[in-house]
Parts: structure tokens; sequence; C-alpha cells
């Protein structure tokens, strides 16, 4: 939506210090139109509002209640971290009413927080599972407890709310449970009564934005101390969480997806307000391990359903993909601290290709409904399982942590988009709308993903001084030119994924960034096995599926992809909300009877012959909307 609200623009999710050793800062962005506006929008008109009713009737509000002492009853969910289902949505509301006012959603937030406010006990602690069900015990299960990732939730939530409303109902909440947790825990030597870290990283993250938010810079070193304490066998010792080696030592991201993604991100937090190396080294050697090693080609994250874990490097399933949405949510922020911290366009890349992925697959294109995993195939007679594992789109989930942390990132997405430094400004996700940094202004008009123009006016500029705007050119693009006003060039000089240019703008100059948009075929690397054979069709930055409702007369499993034939772009206003389609040609393989046992010597394997069939590939962001059925992304090509 456009932006209505009569305060000024509020720092985002990620806000450094004025202290802090970035090469970038976020700037302040607003979509108006467009792609990423009208998901926003259904996440506004849709999703959000329908947040305090599903979370009423999975009985979350209820538990609050009774903590509260307001209900009578039992306690509601069957995990001890169903608040931050609550602390969530509250974040999401919170971004989406800087957007602009809305008298509903500010009474839900009222009423919601005056709830939270009313649960927590008198020294600051507040976990609804543990004051109910666990008779008041504190800690002593840190490894399933999920105490303080509740507490890391509630802590963003808070910093949300008031960087949004200005008010501080929450952030005194969030701080009087942050200071009971800076009175328990510590080092050993410290005084404080216990030595240990939680079993799902969150608050790490939490503790130093709260220090960025109110100046105090013990949340800065008890976020230091929790990360520093990861690795040293305070849990027993397992990867799953984040507990098998130090993160200075770390060489290879492992263990359960999202816990780990949450503590680096946390790690790349605090070596943005200390300067310190080793943190900075660690982070950027983490990265390049995942993204080289352990990443979906949609940039979603885990491979095992089994503890959700990363797997090993280049075991990458298909079917058997587990790509938690939460998984691609905490890539997206852990790659936009990196951005923030050193500057380099490759970070937002791979936001760019997760955003519109492995991230945006994971809620309908309605806004009611959810996908908690996220795979890169559904085979012929797949039969689903249902629930948090489903292949299928779910209302709600019994582990409901996806659909609002979809909610918090979409309300919050305009803070993801662009930054400033010294020199001027750095656009890294291209949308209609307006990108400010101080006084800069600059338009952009765009049919971004579906066409690859984009369109910027200077609105307000120096008059006497020269700055830069610099445009980030994708790591997918092989061919793009810019016209900057009557000059023309094709593939100019990029630098680190950073077209820039610098000169002494006056309002009303024009760039126009044309960037081509030619359908390809993506092969993995050899090691990955799944696909030996495969390949991936893609078109900008967007990763394209077969769904079986596209291809009547068969299923997926049989199709083979003709790569001597080229590849056709059709658009399809009538199908999906509107998308371009990629036309392919293929054929069903003629397969014959395998009679008892499904093998054969390899001098007879089946016929690669078949009837020909023109396939229609859609983005794997729009999969599941329509009828079940299969899908695939990677396609055989003999």
């Amino acid at each position: 939506m456009p932006r209505t609200s009569s305060l000024p623009p509020s720092p985002g999710p990620v806000h450094p210090g004025p202290d802090a050793h970035v090469a970038l800062r976020p700037a302040v962005a607003e979509v108006t139109d467009g792609f990423w506006h009208s998901r926003r929008d259904v996440n506004a008109r849709t999703s959000i509002p329908q947040g305090p009713g599903l979370l009423e009737s999975a009985g979350n509000l209820h538990n609050l209640r009774l903590a509260a002492g307001a209900a009578e009853g039992e306690f509601q969910g069957a995990y001890p971290f169903v608040d931050t289902d609550v602390y969530k949505w509250l974040e999401a509301a919170a971004w989406q009413l800087a957007q602009g006012p809305s008298a509903r959603l500010e009474s839900d937030v009222h009423r919601i927080v005056s709830l939270v406010a009313a649960a927590q006990q008198p020294d600051g602690y507040l976990n609804t599972w543990f004051q109910l069900v666990k008779g008041g015990e504190r800690y002593q299960d840190l490894r399933w407890g999920h105490e303080l990732y509740c507490a890391g939730h509630l802590i963003q939530a808070a910093v949300a709310h008031h960087r949004a409303t200005g008010r501080t109902e929450l952030l005194d909440v969030a701080r009087r449970f942050a200071d009971h947790v800076d009175s328990v825990f510590g080092p050993p030597g410290s005084g404080k009564a216990i030595d240990g870290i939680d079993g799902h990283p969150e608050i790490e993250t939490a503790l130093v934005e709260l220090y960025r938010e109110t100046g105090e810079r013990r949340y800065l070193d008890l976020a230091g101390y929790f990360v520093d304490r990861h690795g040293h066998g305070l849990l027993g010792g397992e990867a799953y969480c984040q507990d098998r080696v130090p993160v200075r030592e770390a060489t290879n991201v492992e263990g359960h997806a999202v816990r780990q993604l949450y503590l680096l991100a946390a790690v790349a937090d605090l070596a943005t307000e200390t300067g310190e190396a080793e943190l900075r080294s660690a982070a950027e050697r983490l990265w390049r391990a995942m993204t080289t090693t352990k990443t979906h080609i949609t940039g979603g994250l885990g491979a095992h359903h089994d503890w959700e874990d990363f797997g090993d490097p280049y075991e990458l399933p298909n079917e058997r993909a587990y790509c938690e949405t939460c998984a691609a949510i905490a890539s997206v922020q852990w790659s936009w601290r990196m951005a923030l911290l050193t500057g380099e366009a490759r970070y937002s890349d791979l936001i760019e290709r997760t955003l519109f992925n492995g991230f945006l697959a994971g809620v309908s294109l309605d806004g009611e409904s959810w996908l908690y995993v996220n795979p890169l195939q559904v085979r012929d007679g797949h039969t689903d399982p249902g629930g948090d594992q489903s292949a299928r789109r779910t209302r709600w989930f019994r582990c409901a942590c996806c659909p609002p942390n979809v909610m918090r990132l979409l309300a919050g997405l305009e803070h993801y988009l662009a930054t400033s430094d010294d020199d001027g400004l750095q656009i890294h996700q291209y949308a209609s709308g307006r990108y400010i940094s101080g006084p800069v202004a600059v338009r952009a008009e765009t049919d971004y993903p579906w066409h690859g123009t984009i369109a910027l006016a200077v609105e307000d500029t120096p008059a006497d001084r020269p700055w830069t705007l610099s445009l980030r050119i994708p790591q997918w693009c092989r061919h793009f030119r810019v016209r900057c006003g009557d000059e023309t060039y094709d593939s100019p000089v990029v630098e680190d994924g950073w077209l820039r240019l610098e000169r002494t703008w006056a309002p009303g100059d024009r760039v126009v960034l044309e960037l081509a948009l030619e359908p390809r075929l993506t092969a993995a690397d050899p090691r990955v096995d799944a696909v030996r054979g495969c390949v991936a069709i893609e078109r900008g930055p967007l990763v394209f599926c077969l769904e079986q409702v596209d291809h009547p007369g068969g299923g997926l499993d049989d199709i083979v992809l003709d790569t001597t034939r080229p590849l056709a772009v059709k658009h399809r206003p009538d199908l999906l909300g509107g998308v371009t389609t990629v036309v392919a040609a293929g054929r069903r393989r003629a397969v014959p009877d395998a009679g008892w046992w499904p093998y054969t010597t390899a001098d007879r394997a089946p016929r690669q012959d078949g009837d020909p069939v023109e396939l229609t590939a859609i983005p794997y962001y729009a999969w599941a909307n329509r009828q079940d059925g299969a899908m695939r992304v990677w396609l055989p090509t003999s």
C-alpha cells in the first residue's frame, strides 16, 4: 500500500548503530505498484487481518489470558514456543501500521499487547508453557524449552512496535524480560546463576537490536555471551542445536537450518557493532560454504525432514527437500546483514533468488494458506502425509512458525530494498516506488520480474555536489544496457555486482536499466547426484516448474525435456493472477513394462523415444494454488 502514515518513515528490522562498522546503511523505500506491491497488498488485506482469529482458534491468546489470570481452562497447544506465533504476528502488524493507520489493526495490536503485558510475571519472566504447564519451572530444559527463543521474538516485536508507532508498552515488556535474562545468564565467574544457551538461537540477534534501540550496552554484551557459548557442549554438543563447534571455528553450516541461520544473523550483527574481524570472517566463510554446497536453486535450505537439517555438501534432494519457509526467511535476514556489513552485491543476489522463489512459495496467492516445507518435486501418485510436512497448502499448522514469519517479512519488505553510504544510493531490489536517502529521492517504474526494464527518475538531489547511483546487476544477467540521459551504454563496467553512475544530478534526470530476460536452462554441479542429467528452467530471478494440471493426459515422471528446441515466453494474464510462462518442447518416455522387477541392464535401458508434448512451465512461487497433483523443477534431458 502507498505510505499514508503521518509518522516519518521508521527504521526497519535492522538498524545499525551510529558507530557500527558497516559499508552500507538501510535507506527508505516505498513500494507503490507492481509485483511486490501486489503481494504485500494481499498480506495487508488478508493475511495479517486474519491473524488474531487464527491465534484465537489455535489457543495462543487463550494461553496468555490464563497466564494473566483472566480466564480458566487448560493450556492449548503442543509446543512450549507457541507464544512466538503471537509475537511474530505483532511484529508483522507493527510494520504494517508503519505504512498507514488502520483502526481495526491498531485495536487488535493494542488488545494483544495489553494481554502480553498482563501475562508477564513481576520479575519480567514470560512464557505461558512454563508458567501454566510446568508449574513455574524455569530454564530447566534449555535444549527444548525455547524460553530464550520466545524472548527473542518478543523483543523483535517490541522493537518493531516502538519504531513503527512510537509507543513503548511492548518495549517496556521486552526490556523487563531482557533485564531478567541478563540477571540470570552469564559466563562462569560472573556470579550469574546459569551458564547456558537456548537450543534455538533467536535471542542473540534480538538483543543486538534492543541495544540499537535503547543504547543499553549490556544487551549487546549479553548477545555476544550467548553467541560465544554455542559450540561448547552446554546442550550436549549436538549440531542440531548449534552446540557442536564454536562459530569462529566452523567451516560449514550444519544442523537445524533455521537455528543455524538465526545464529549467523547474530554473528553478522555482532561483527557490525563491534568490528570484530574474526566474527566477520566466520560469517563470510560460512555464507560462502552454504551457497556453494547446500543451497537449492530456489534459495531453499534444508535437505532433511529429520531434524530439519542442512545435510551434507551437495546433498540437495528434490521430492524430499525440506526447504522450510522459515529457513528462507532466515536466509534473507542473514544475507541482508551481510550486505550491510560488506557492501557486496552477492548477498542481495541470494536475497532476490530467495524472495522470488523459496520464500514466496510459502504463501498462497490469496494469502490464506501456507506451505511449511517447499519441495522441488511432487511425484505422480504422491501420498501426502498432511500436517506440517505436507506438500499441499494448509490453513494453519500445529507448529505455526511459518505463517506469521511470512507476514512479518512481507510487511517489512521495504526495509530490504535499498541502502546508502557517503557516496550515494544503492538499489538492491527492483520495485515500482521511491528510494530515498537524505536529500536524494529516486522514483522507479518497472514491471519486474515479468519485464527487465527499470526506469528511474531523480526527484530530489543536492544541486552542488555529485553522488553515485549504484544499481545491482543480478548474477543471472548475461547482458544488459543502460540509458542515462541521451547516452546508451551496452554492458558497461560492473564492479563487484554494482553498476555505478556518478555525476551531479538534477531533478528530472532519467536512467533506464534494461536487463535481458531470456529464458535459460540451468544445470547443477555434477556432485548434486539428485539432479544429474537434469536442467531447470529460469527466467530473470524466477525459477520455473511444471505442474500436472497444465499437462493433461499423463503425469510428470516420464517427461523428458528436448534441449534442442528453443524456449518460448508467453504472458498469461488469465493464469495464477497473471504470470509469464515458459513454453518448451518435450516428450513422454515410452517405458516398456518392467514386469515384476523395475531394473534392467544398462544396454537394455528404457527407450527414450515417445510422444511429443508441449510443456508449460509456471513460476515456482505460484505452484500448489490450483488442484493437487505432481510438480517438478528439475527436468530430465535423456
